[in-house]
């Protein structure tokens, strides 16, 4: 598989690029400026990828539909990644394809350190209906970054996913492809007394079934088990939130367990929640 990094500026003059045979290395030695965006491309797909767009952020183990364009963030839109991210003139970015081993093994489907609003062709992908003020510190990629430190809110490595007190909240997870799944566990936000926490949420997924997922208060993760099923997607809502005053729970991190299924063959796999 021929693979190719580019980074361009926000012209769309290119600036560097690496180009590889199934792997793919990029030194950048120049500090990043606004606009400027990565652009992964494969001549195979779909294809299973390690990718890494920043040393400071690592790598996971990617689903890639097409090519990939990652907008390099500055400003508020970096206060979510660690502040070594991006930062300075010394930047390594890779791209690996990934071994069968590594692509049938038994692991956590819903981690993706790469993954922003935008990436519609990189699973996993998460999208949700609300994210309190638009804020990064609150959007919903931060609930599949890796991260579950959930004593406290803000800026990394506090980031979560927060809901803006709204009782219709969404969170959709999307594969891309079939998988078989079998455990969910969360990590909730638990800056107590500044947070609530919910006793209840419930998991739709794209086979029409549902799971009540049953949690307390605590800063432990909750995790649920349950016989393995093949979905494209699944789809976090009806949070119950406790009668506690804080008007505050929120989603540091879902993760969930299983193995490759089939591919995906469901039309709506790549829509966002509503």
């Amino acid at each position: 598989m021929e693979l190719c990094m580019k980074i361009l500026d926000a012209n769309m003059n290119t600036r560097a690029v690496g180009r590889g045979i199934d792997e793919v290395n990029l030194v950048y030695s120049q500090e990043y400026k606004q606009g400027d965006r990565i652009i992964l491309e494969t001549s195979g797909e779909p294809a299973w990828l390690w990718l890494q767009f920043d040393d400071a952020i690592g790598k996971s183990l990617t689903y890639v539909t097409g090519n990939v364009t990652y907008m390099v963030p500055f400003g508020e839109k970096r206060i979510n990644l660690s502040p070594k991210a991006f930062y300075g003139n010394k930047h390594l970015l890779c791209a690996r394809a990934a071994k069968d081993f590594e692509i049938d093994a038994y692991r956590n489907l819903a981690v993706n350190v790469c993954d922003q609003h935008h990436l519609k062709n990189c699973y996993p992908h998460v999208s949700a209906n609300v994210e309190t003020r638009g804020e990064s510190v609150f959007a919903a990629q931060n609930a599949i970054d890796g991260i579950t430190v959930n004593t406290c809110h803000g800026e990394w490595p506090y980031q979560s996913w927060g809901i803006n007190m709204q009782e219709d909240a969404k969170l959709r997870l999307d594969f891309g492809r079939t998988v078989e799944i079998d455990k969910i566990i969360l990590y909730t936000r638990a800056d107590f007394p500044h947070d609530n926490w919910w006793k209840s949420v419930e998991f739709a997924f794209s086979d029409g079934s549902t799971l009540e997922m049953k949690m307390e208060k605590s800063r432990l993760p909750h995790e649920i088990g349950f016989p393995a099923r093949q979905v494209c997607w699944l789809e976090m809502s009806r949070m119950v939130k406790s009668e506690e005053p804080s008007p505050f729970p929120a989603l540091t991190q879902i993760e969930v367990y299983g193995k490759e299924g089939k591919i995906c063959e469901d039309s709506a796999a790549s829509k966002p929640a509503e």
